[in-house]
């Protein structure tokens, strides 16, 4: 059996009670199954911390992740079985270290929460998942997915695939089907996601033995990338992979087409491609390809629903992030409700146990360094939409 400690909740055995009931509303499929314990005369309210950048740089690409949170916890708080509440207590992250440490350090010395959903980035969590260790607080975010940074200890999960996961499938994936023999690599080389990706897309070329012509960096905060992408034109790649963070993506697009690479020659992109990254890049992303987790039209228990609801409270379609947001509030409640006591080491045991949970992401367990495991999927744009590549 796998064993990580989580630190006590107040009132946690309610929870279990409010998944049971996430069916009230008759357009809510359930996402989760368990079994009802005994909840007579329970009463409370549960506080979990958010991280997340609402501000600086990747604030502009946050806000699903926001939603995707709130929305998970209004459906569950929305239950008419128990009076016990989630209450969401929301840092500003900043997009920097300094704001994710703060916001971890506020979350854990003021408000006294024993669970934190985040950070987004692989880069602040190397910097904040020791706070959470040293406090013995979960930290728990939905999108980090950098090598290792679990393996820090043994109250650090994540939901999003890492990349040694990702990466290697969909090379092999679209390899076999595209035939590349040849590819450029561009990555950020200040960021740990961007580093870790691109090590990782290296060995899988080198495994299925696609040559590598060359290799360009940049740097976070630069927006200018047509030299590097005018000498990937000039090496005449079958593909190009692209290493970089939601804000500089769609920009390498537009400006890889805008020094004449040629619209036979696609993208692959490492990190997960958002809708509004493919509206943003426009014509530039038609044929682009990215490795991820999740589709809008997938038939995943709860999916459908989740995309009904989130379009009804937010008059916009889900992306990605809203998504891999909102399952990672019920993976942690399933995790909470399942422990059935407020002892830290029962909490963390369930977490760590969770084993083929039906979520909107499809079947998902923690391996025993609380990293996730479930499906990939590939997709690539046509005509301005995901579809299953295929």
């Amino acid at each position: 059996m796998k064993t990580r400690r989580f630190t006590t909740f107040a009132s946690v055995l309610t929870l279990f009670a409010l998944i049971a009931g996430l069916s009230a509303c008759d357009q809510i499929q359930q996402l989760l199954l368990p079994e009802s314990p005994q909840m007579e005369g329970l009463r409370g309210e549960i506080s979990i911390g958010a991280v997340h950048p609402i501000t600086g740089r990747l604030g502009l690409d946050s806000p699903p992740l926001g939603q995707g949170f709130e929305l998970a916890v209004t459906e569950i708080n929305s239950s008419q079985l128990s009076d016990v509440k989630i209450k969401l207590i929301v840092e500003d992250g900043q997009s920097t270290f300094e704001g994710a440490v703060a916001a971890f350090n506020k979350l854990i010395q003021q408000e006294g929460v024993s669970a934190i959903l985040g950070p987004a980035t692989s880069t602040q969590g190397q910097t904040v998942f020791p706070i959470a260790q040293q406090n013995r607080v979960v930290a728990l975010s939905p999108t980090s997915a950098a090598r290792g940074l679990s393996a820090i200890g043994d109250f650090i999960f994540r939901t999003a695939l890492t990349t040694d996961v990702l990466i290697p499938s969909g090379v092999k994936i679209t390899q076999e089907k595209l035939g590349y023999q040849s590819a450029a690599l561009i990555y950020d080389e200040t960021d740990l996601f961007s580093i870790d990706s691109d090590a990782v897309v290296r060995e899988a070329l080198t495994a299925n033995g696609v040559e590598i012509l060359t290799t360009e960096t940049f740097q976070t905060g630069e927006t200018d990338f047509s030299a590097q992408l005018t000498r990937i034109k000039e090496s005449n790649p079958d593909v190009i992979f692209v290493s970089a963070s939601p804000i500089d993506t769609p920009v390498i697009m537009m400006q890889g087409h805008e020094v004449g690479i040629p619209t036979d020659v696609p993208f692959l992109i490492t990190l997960t491609l958002a809708s509004s990254q493919i509206q943003t890049a426009g014509d530039a992303a038609e044929g682009a390809i990215t490795f991820t987790t999740w589709i809008s039209t997938a038939d995943t228990p709860g999916n459908q629903a989740f995309v009904q609801n989130y379009r009804a409270a937010y008059g916009i379609e889900p992306d990605i992030w809203a998504a891999q947001a909102y399952a990672t509030v019920y993976i942690l409640a399933k995790a909470i409700a399942d422990a059935q006591s407020t002892d830290a080491t029962a909490i963390r045991d369930a977490l760590a146990n969770i084993s083929d949970l039906d979520t909107i992401l499809g079947k998902f367990s923690f391996d025993a360094v609380g990293d996730a495991v479930y499906d990939p999927i590939v997709l690539i744009v046509k005509d301005g939409e995901f579809q299953i590549f295929e």
